[in-house]
């Protein structure tokens, strides 16, 4: 694990506290969709807020850190099988192994959203079982000195590791996406809201404290939970963990590739992307072009990326989206008529909880590597020359109509 290998000790810890301030920035995504009675989530937010320009970016931004997270998470696989089968973990058999996880996912989406439901529900299904297994069978080797260490830890790269760190909480902005279809969003959203980085904050302290707790050395180099599995179970444990690896980041990758073409086809829709990303196959009924472009994007940067770069790059495009986000929180505010006030679930303390949000994701972005900076800039460069280009035809359009 690479957050044990900068942290130590202070690694179950350091999961509650990023937890705690994610929840800053939960609540506020909370009150900018009470607001709001259609879906749209970020998009929806920058838009009112900035306009058109600014909510396509911030839409495009999200995609990119969607894309990043599928190629991270892919760049997992290989290394968890390899623990097993060496030839998987580097090399060609690396490769072949990443192609085939990208091109199955995205053949399976493209032929047609059953296909690539019924994936996702079948891989869900056996994820979750062995890791909570893990879990107590690893609890009863956790000590009061690992808990509460003598010497208090340091750790290196604390900017750096929070960045990593962040990535397990983010995507709570996808519940606001399609608030608009939540009976009562001032109740229900804020409290769903919230329990998601509570759940995960709980769930990854239990996971990380039986990892530094059963291990020897668990912040030596290329430690995985597999490890964990093979000390607590033996072979079996090894092979089980591998499977629940297999499992639960196949899970993941189905749902991002799911859910995220329907992005751009959306903006697609509104005339913000040229007509390319809205085509819908005529057999299938898919946005298969857009499924193309995040398979094909995702496994480019999973052959020539490692995880804790994607990771941090995905965390980093996440943070823009939520600075942009909250900015936009005073604007809306301001505009909301008296009833959508009323309507609304209003933080308390003002502007407390979003500068506390506002803050932490300033300052966990600024601890991104230059690459980070670039390869998301050049990719904005990129959306936002197909913006000009979509422009272009609307106005055409605009002007035949006129």
């Amino acid at each position: 694990m690479r957050v044990t290998e900068r942290a130590g000790l202070l690694s179950p810890w350091l999961f509650l506290i990023i937890g705690i301030l994610v929840i800053t920035m939960v609540m506020t995504f909370a009150e900018l969709a009470s607001y709001f009675k259609e879906s749209g989530g970020p998009v929806l937010f920058t838009t009112a807020a900035f306009g058109p320009l600014v909510g396509f970016s911030t839409g495009w931004i999200l995609f990119i850190s969607r894309m990043t997270a599928f190629a991270a998470n892919t760049t997992v696989m290989p290394r968890y099988l390899g623990a097993i089968w060496p030839w998987f973990g580097s090399g060609i058999g690396r490769a072949l192994l990443i192609m085939t996880i990208c091109g199955s996912l995205t053949w399976a989406n493209y032929v047609g959203l059953k296909q690539g439901v019924r994936t996702m529900v079948i891989i869900t299904f056996f994820k979750m079982v062995p890791l909570l297994l893990l879990i107590v069978l690893g609890l009863q080797h956790v000590s009061g000195d690992t808990l509460f260490p003598a010497d208090l830890p340091t750790v290196d790269d604390l900017g750096g590791t929070t960045l990593l760190l962040i990535y397990a909480f983010v995507g709570f902005e996808s519940a606001t996406i399609m608030s608009g279809e939540t009976r009562n969003p001032k109740a229900t959203l804020p409290r769903a809201l919230v329990m998601t980085p509570i759940f995960v904050g709980i769930f990854y302290f239990l996971i990380v404290v039986v990892f530094i707790s059963v291990l020897p050395d668990p912040a030596a180099p290329g430690t995985t939970l597999i490890d964990v599995g093979r000390e607590l179970m033996g072979p079996l444990g090894a092979s089980l963990i591998t499977l629940t690896a297999f499992f639960s980041i196949g899970g993941n990758l189905s749902s991002i590739m799911l859910a995220v073409p329907r992005l751009p086809f959306a903006m697609a829709e509104k005339r913000m992307l040229p007509r390319w990303f809205g085509y819908i196959h005529e057999k299938y009924a898919t946005p298969s072009n857009s499924v193309l472009l995040l398979g094909g994007l995702g496994l480019a940067f999973a052959l020539s990326g490692s995880f804790g770069w994607l990771a941090e790059a995905s965390s980093l495009t996440r943070l823009i989206s939520y600075v942009l986000c909250i900015g936009a929180l005073p604007i809306i505010r301001r505009n909301a008529t008296e009833e959508e006030r009323n309507e609304s679930y209003r933080l308390k303390g003002g502007y407390t909880i979003p500068m506390i949000a506002m803050v932490v994701c300033l300052f966990i972005g600024a601890q991104s590597e230059l690459r980070s900076w670039v390869v998301t800039g050049g990719l904005l460069i990129l959306g936002l020359m197909f913006y000009a280009l979509a422009a272009q035809r609307r106005n055409r359009w605009a002007d035949s109509q006129g």
